[in-house]
């Protein structure tokens, strides 16, 4: 199993504002520009914006590790001691989060 570091997504309550900092003053590439959900290219990872929630500006960024099979890593990372919860199945992707030994959270995604 190989992981990669391919995503930090940033939760954000002003994504209108969030999204032109990253898009037009850093000039990163838009790769997804959802309602919810934007996407920049930031070379070797990705910077994704998200709605936040009631917990925002208390919330860090997710560490989101890449992998073609959620469902194995998930196993294989349990196994060592990480504590990942269910693997949720979207119509083209699975994803899978925990929290690093600070609280942190991380995810293991098949998203490309």
């Amino acid at each position: 199993m190989q992981l990669a570091l391919r995503r930090v997504t940033i939760f954000t309550g002003n994504m209108t504002d969030l999204a032109r900092f990253y898009g037009e003053v850093l000039g990163l590439p838009v790769l997804n520009d959802g309602p919810r959900w934007k996407m920049f290219d930031a070379g070797a990872v990705q910077i994704a914006l998200h709605n936040g929630s009631a917990m925002l500006g208390r919330r860090p960024p997710k560490l989101v590790f890449h992998t073609d099979d959620v469902a194995a890593a998930r196993e294989t990372l349990n196994r060592r001691g990480a504590r990942f919860g269910p693997v949720k199945q979207a119509e083209d992707f699975a994803i899978c989060d925990a929290k690093d030994p600070d609280g942190n959270p991380i995810q293991i995604s098949s998203r490309p």
